[in-house]
């Protein structure tokens, strides 16, 4: 294998691997064959336009399915994530149930809603005990206090009520998704890698005066991930992405409603900014289609 042509095929892991494994050598034979003689990198606007077809082709190929199943699938992975990154700085405090987040998270990713449901509703009934101070199951000596990525005790500024509902829409979800008969399709593990991003408190990015500051790592991480939802709605026409967000944009109105009273204008920012790509996100599909149609 030449040098171009080991590249050329790194270059093309940007497409599926169904569509590498019926398409991937005639095109990597064309490429080869109309690069210049010694050639060993390939052309920047070649490589280029083959990393957005490949992006592109992932886009249609995560179309398959019901599009509002899978979207309703999307926003409890979603919701599940977060879930797992209010635990995860505590897991030296509480490893038996920052353990029974993750394998809830495992099994929603895995397409599994029965399994995850159990899972979610024995952690969601232990994070209402530790939010309202109370003991269920085990002993916890509260408040609890993180061990890495964040400074502040966990639920100090959440609600029992605001937990409730933030663990009752994912049950809800997961019973839905679980009277159907058909499987929901399995998750990518990047979802696994943004959590401890979710997680971490990260730099101070607000005025100290500015009570319970949305994590900096956590935004830009959200404004990122609806980011990518806003353009594969656009390429793949379709609404999936855009019901997903708004399943988590239910869920962060949630967590900033609890605190209507005390919020600040860069609180209403940040939800202007997720509401905003949310609502892109929905739109750009339909909008596209219109201009499909001219």
């Amino acid at each position: 294998m030449t040098p171009l042509e080991r590249r050329y095929r790194r270059i093309m892991l940007a497409y599926p691997l169904p569509y590498r494994r019926a398409h991937g050598d005639e095109l990597l034979d064309v490429l080869i064959e109309s690069a210049e003689p010694d050639r060993r990198l390939p052309d920047p606007r070649e490589a280029a336009g083959l990393i957005v077809g490949g992006l592109r082709a992932r886009a249609l190929a995560a179309t398959e399915g019901n599009p509002w199943w899978d979207g309703l699938h999307l926003g409890v992975t979603a919701i599940a994530a977060a879930n797992l990154a209010g635990f995860l700085p505590y897991a030296n405090s509480l490893p038996v149930w920052t353990l029974l987040s993750a394998l809830a998270l495992l099994a929603v990713m895995r397409g599994m809603p029965l399994v995850a449901l159990p899972f979610i509703l024995v952690t969601g009934a232990k994070a209402v005990a530790v939010a309202s101070g109370a003991q269920l199951f085990d002993l916890t000596l509260i408040p609890v206090f993180p061990g890495f990525l964040t400074g502040e005790a966990l639920f100090s500024t959440s609600s029992p009520g605001a937990v409730t509902i933030m663990y009752g829409l994912a049950a809800c979800c997961l019973l839905a998704l679980a009277a159907r008969r058909a499987r929901p399709r399995t998750r990518s593990w990047w979802w696994l890698a943004a959590v401890p991003i979710a997680a971490w408190a990260g730099p101070a990015w607000m005025d100290e005066s500015v009570p319970f500051p949305p994590s900096l790592p956590r935004t830009a991480l959200e404004l990122a991930v609806l980011g990518v939802a806003v353009w594969l709605g656009r390429e793949a026409n379709d609404p999936r992405w855009g019901f997903g967000a708004a399943l988590y944009l239910a869920a962060v109105t949630v967590s900033l409603g609890q605190h209507l009273d005390a919020l600040a204008r860069p609180h209403f920012a940040y939800w202007g900014l997720l509401a905003f790509l949310t609502v892109l996100a929905a739109a750009m599909p339909y909008g596209h289609r219109r201009r499909a149609l001219h």
